[in-house]
């Protein structure tokens, strides 16, 4: 008797990966779905959920899935799974890790110049036909400012390495991470001093109750006027109204965001149409490499649990022992 595994949405064109690597073990039924009630029939008697988007998977959804065994997340942030709920049921939650680990940090280091070199803001003004350097005004070289890191995961030290190779000085604010316990560029400071002394400040950390909405008012009035902030993690770590009343006074120079909040970003929306706003659609993650990682990734986990190995990347590990798995 095959397992079945259901794939509640995914953005690829093809299932082939998916179909390779569980064909043999597993029946796959592949939706493309948004909301849990849209995919909980199809998925009550599973026995593995892949999953992309598709959320939030809580308490509630988990008890209407008794066979469960693993929720395999096909990216690297999990907020949409509660993880406590997954533990408590005995479902091994997976990630993804590292599939776009250099992505994020080439998309950060891209806006952050795009941020310093007003390149947008110059692309715009040729395509309306001027072609002037004044209205740029001012710029700064990149040598000698500083990056404030929020967040000093794989990605954030991506980012220290690049933003070093240009001559800047980098400090992070990562409550879990001691001083020089990583082999990265930067210097640990405290959340307010990093953002006292940041000409530009990124967000790398995962979302929590504790990160959410960590850029408030407060945050911003503690910026530097001149200073740019980069958000290549997730929408709801900033406080979006903040960011605009914040853009309105003039409390910040401007920012760069991959990610927003609500996402996509509504039409119209006080952050579109501005000349020191760039908004990138969720696209930080993507190169052909990455995708091909990040399809292979979460079926090889489900593969692993299917055929009784514990999995590489598991997020609630205090699952181990008491899974339904029996893993």
């Amino acid at each position: 008797m095959k397992a079945k595994v259901v794939i509640t949405d995914y953005v690829w064109e093809s299932l082939d990966v998916e179909k390779k690597t569980l064909g043999d073990l597993a029946e796959l039924v592949a939706l493309k779905t948004k909301k849990p009630e849209e995919f909980i029939d199809a998925a009550k008697d599973c026995d593995a959920l892949l999953n992309t988007y598709a959320g939030p998977i809580t308490a509630e959804v988990m008890s209407k899935m008794p066979k469960c065994r693993i929720i395999a997340r096909y990216g690297i942030g999990v907020d949409t799974i509660d993880l406590d709920a997954a533990t408590k049921a005995g479902i091994i939650v997976t990630n993804n890790p590292t599939y776009c680990i250099e992505e994020v940090a080439e998309h950060t280091m891209a806006l952050l110049l795009a941020c310093a070199r007003k390149i947008a803001f110059y692309d715009r003004l040729v395509r309306a036909g001027r072609w002037e350097v004044p209205p740029g005004k001012p710029i700064y070289r990149l040598v000698g400012r500083t990056l404030g890191l929020v967040g000093f995961g794989n990605i954030a030290r991506a980012v220290a390495v690049r933003a070093a190779a240009f001559g800047m000085r980098v400090l992070y604010a990562d409550p879990f991470v001691k001083e020089g316990q990583f082999d990265a560029p930067g210097k640990k400071a405290e959340m307010d001093v990093l953002l006292r002394e940041a000409d530009f400040v990124s967000l790398h950390p995962p979302l929590t109750p504790e990160t959410r909405k960590l850029m408030n008012d407060a945050a911003f009035s503690r910026m530097k006027p001149s200073a740019f902030l980069i958000n290549c993690s997730r929408g709801p770590v900033v406080d979006t109204e903040a960011l605009v009343r914040a853009l309105d006074a003039k409390k910040i120079a401007g920012c760069a965001l991959d990610t927003t909040d609500p996402e996509p970003l509504p039409n119209p929306h006080p952050l579109r149409g501005r000349d020191n706003v760039i908004v990138a659609p969720h696209a930080a993650w993507y190169s052909e490499q990455a995708m091909a990682g990040l399809q292979a990734g979460a079926p090889g986990e489900v593969r692993r649990v299917l055929s009784g190995e514990w999995p590489v990347n598991v997020v609630n590990r205090a699952v181990k022992g008491k899974s339904r798995a029996g893993l």
